[in-house]
This record gives C-alpha cells, structure tokens and sequence, in this order.
C-alpha cells in the first residue's frame, strides 16, 4: 500500500461511513437549529410564564428579532424585566420619597 492509496475505497465500508457522515450532518444541523430556535423564543416562554401584560410586543420584537438581532435584545429586556417595578424604584429614587426595602431592614436590626 502506498502513501497515495485511500482506505476503504469501492467497498462496502465506504458506503456506511459515507452514510453515517451524512446523518451525523443532518443531525448536527438539526440539533443547532432547534437549540437557535429554543434560545429565540425564550423572551416569550418567559413573558407568557410571568403573565406579562405586553406578550403581545414580546413576540412581535422576538418575530423581528429573527431578522435584526437587537431587536431580540430588546425583546429579553422586555420579558425579563419588570416595567412597573422598576419605574417605581427610579421615581422613589428621584424624589426621595421613601427608604429602600433593603435599607429598612437594616435599620430595623440594628435597632434591636
């Protein structure tokens, strides 16, 4: 056998290899595409998990998200950020109306 030769060629062992590579790329292609289609619609799973009020806006920005990626972003900002607490925590923030939750418990224990 020289250097030049290949291995497994005209036989049967040919066949199956050639085979096997092939249902390892067709799996190998499935496998990502379901995993990129699991990870894109996590912005919904989780809205619709919460019972977000904007789910209808969740989806829409996850559907354009396909086509420009930043919009996915803003998507997962969306679902996974609670709007009326947080502009809740910014407004206390900014007038100074009231102490932290987390602040309070400290005060209260040091106090005992």
């Amino acid at each position: 056998m020289s250097l030049l030769s290949m291995p497994f060629v005209d036989t049967n062992i040919d066949t199956v290899l050639s085979v096997f590579a092939g249902v390892v790329l067709i799996a190998t292609i499935a496998a990502v595409g379901i995993g990129f289609w699991k990870i894109h619609e996590l912005p919904i799973h989780k809205a619709s998990t919460k019972e977000h009020h904007q789910i209808g806006l969740i989806t829409a920005l996850t559907w354009i998200g396909f086509v420009w990626h930043w919009v996915w972003v803003l998507a997962v900002i969306i679902a996974f950020v609670d709007g009326e607490q947080a502009l809740c925590r910014i407004r206390d923030i900014w007038h100074g109306d009231r102490i932290p939750v987390a602040a309070t418990e400290s005060v209260n224990t040091e106090e005992k």
